[in-house]
């Protein structure tokens, strides 16, 4: 008899182990991913860990970052939007055709069409997704190639160029030796944890993920918030939008193409629940960075730009593979 009860306490022990051991991995794993590719890409390399490749690399990570903070607040709703890329690159010529010299338009106002353009697309994916019963998936699926397509006749298919300098500051422009972006991508991050950690949008968000059903039982107005999510990821578009073509001084309307993929694989990486429910800005930030970390490395390395594809897929996989595992 106390050799059954020893051997019970014993599996209830290592039961409990086991529990704490996928717990810590799955709260902090993440941190030492990224802490370990920093380690060895500064031993194989170099020049990767100085302060104007890192520079580099947050720079470079400033759309995606701004992205994937976005759709984390969808997905931890239980919804997706695949039309990231497609607003994006509609947002920025609609704002960039207006950034010539002549005529002039005050750039204050040229940031406010393209964030306007972006709302207004995610406002219309919000609208369908709170108010039908058509999946996420479709409907942004749907915006992703009316999106797109309605940037192409804008556009006639050709690029917009001939920007005006302080346009272009937005995406070139360095402050105290560190570029713009990176200051925009820090705002939007505590914008972010705000609304999702800190407020009462936050608590609802998380609601919803986690039972929609109770939510709207206990008097959330379920409509409300999923109309206010796909809003600002779509204004969050954008402003990235306007990023892009500021950088790269011109807008083209197949700017933005796999975009929301690297956003939600990004948010998935970082934590984020593809069942909904569960997602921290924080986590997908260091999901970010790892993104960007790797495909730094990888260009440090020389490594061809279709392996870093098969690179990135296997990643998607893998880290929604990870979260099935740990919602089981």
């Amino acid at each position: 008899m106390r050799g059954v009860l020893k051997l019970k306490v014993e599996s209830g022990n290592t039961k409990k182990v086991q529990t704490g051991a996928k717990n810590f991995f799955s709260s902090y794993g993440i941190y030492f991913v990224l802490i370990l590719m920093v380690g060895i890409l500064s031993i194989i390399s170099p020049a990767f860990f100085t302060v104007q490749n890192i520079i580099n690399v947050l720079r470079q990570i400033s759309i995606n970052g701004i992205l994937a903070i976005g759709v984390t607040l969808i997905i931890v709703t239980g919804g997706i939007d695949l039309s990231l890329g497609s607003i994006l690159a509609l947002a920025g010529v609609v704002a960039t055709n207006h950034a010539h010299p002549e005529p002039y338009y005050p750039l204050a106002l040229i940031i406010l069409m393209g964030i306007a353009v972006g709302a207004l697309c995610g406002l219309v994916n919000g609208s369908i997704v709170a108010y039908s019963r058509v999946s996420p998936f479709i409907v942004t699926l749907g915006m992703m190639t009316v999106a797109r397509g309605v940037t192409f006749v804008y556009t006639d298919g050709r690029p917009i160029i001939k920007l005006t300098k302080e346009y272009q500051y937005i995406g070139q422009g360095v402050f105290l030796g560190i570029p713009l972006p990176i200051y925009i991508l820090l705002f939007i991050g505590i914008v972010g944890f705000v609304i999702l950690h800190k407020s009462k949008y936050g608590r609802h968000i998380y609601a919803i993920g986690g039972n929609e059903m109770a939510a709207k039982v206990s008097g959330i107005n379920v409509a409300r918030i999923k109309l206010f999510v796909y809003t600002f990821a779509g204004a969050l578009c954008g402003l990235a939008g306007i990023m892009l073509a500021s950088r790269t001084n011109a807008a083209t309307p197949n700017a933005g193409s796999g975009y929301e993929l690297d956003a939600i694989a990004a948010a998935v990486l970082g934590g984020t629940s593809t069942s909904g429910g569960r997602g921290t800005i924080y986590g997908t930030i260091v999901g970010v960075l790892i993104m960007g970390v790797l495909s730094n490395g990888l260009d440090i390395l020389n490594v061809s730009s279709y392996i870093q594809q098969i690179v990135k897929g296997v990643i998607i996989v893998g880290a929604v593979w990870v979260d099935q595992m740990n919602t089981t």
